[in-house]
C-alpha cells in the first residue's frame, strides 16, 4: 500500500501541472491549432516547468538546501517556490505572447497566484500541500474549459476527482501533510483559477 501511494505522489507531482494543463487545453479545445502553435507552447513550457526545475532541484539537493523531491520542511520550499514563480513568469511574459492563447495565459496567471499565496504561507511556517494545490488548479481549469467550449468531459473530471482523492490519501498516509494543509492547498489552487476565470470564460 505504501509503495502504491508513493507512486501516486510521484505521478501527480505538482511539477507536472503546468504541462498537464497545456496538453489538456490542446486536447479539449475545438479551435484549430496548427502543429507549429502547439509545439510553440508545449515544448518551451515542458522545458521551463519540468526539465529546468529538475536541474535546479539537483543543484539545491547537492548543496544541501533540500533533502528530497517532496521538500518535507517549510524552509526547504522557499528557493524552489521562488524558482517556480520566476519560470512561470517567464512563460507568461516570453512564451505565451509568441503564440497567444488566452485560456493558457490566464491558467498560468492562476498558477502564479497560487504559487505566491503558497510562498506567503511558507514564510508563515505553514507547509501547505503543493500536490493538492496542483490538483485543485488542474481540476478547476478542466471545469472551466468544459464550460467555455461547451464540451462534455465528465469522464475526465471523474478520473481526476478520484485521482485527487488518491493524492490526498497518499499525502496523509505518508504523513507528509496534515488535513488542514491538504485542504488549504486544494482550495488555494481552486480559488486561484477561479479568480482568473472572469477574464476569459
Amino acid at each position: 500500500m505504501r509503495f502504491f501511494l508513493k507512486v501516486v505522489s510521484y505521478i501527480f507531482h505538482p511539477l507536472f501541472v503546468p504541462i498537464a494543463g497545456t496538453l489538456a487545453y490542446f486536447i479539449i479545445t475545438p479551435k484549430y491549432s496548427p502543429v507549429e502553435l502547439q509545439n510553440g507552447n508545449v515544448l518551451p513550457i515542458f522545458i521551463l516547468t519540468v526539465i529546468i526545475p529538475i536541474i535546479f532541484y539537483l543543484i539545491l539537493y547537492n548543496i544541501g538546501l533540500v533533502s528530497s523531491i517532496f521538500m518535507p520542511s517549510a524552509k526547504e520550499r522557499i528557493y524552489p517556490f521562488l524558482i517556480h514563480i520566476v519560470l512561470l513568469l517567464t512563460i507568461v511574459l516570453k512564451v505565451i505572447p509568441n503564440n497567444f492563447i488566452v485560456e493558457l495565459y490566464y491558467f498560468f496567471i492562476g498558477l502564479i497566484i497560487a504559487a505566491l499565496t503558497s510562498l506567503l504561507f511558507v514564510f508563515m511556517k505553514l507547509k501547505i500541500s503543493m500536490h493538492l494545490m496542483g490538483m485543485g488548479s488542474f481540476i478547476m481549469f478542466l471545469i472551466c474549459l468544459s464550460i467555455h467550449f461547451e464540451i462534455n468531459i465528465t469522464i475526465a473530471l471523474s478520473v481526476f476527482t478520484l485521482s485527487t482523492g488518491l493524492v490526498a490519501t497518499s499525502r496523509l498516509y505518508l504523513k507528509a501533510h496534515s488535513k488542514p494543509e491538504i485542504l488549504i492547498g486544494f482550495f488555494i489552487g481552486l480559488i486561484a483559477q477561479l479568480l482568473t476565470v472572469q477574464f476569459w470564460l
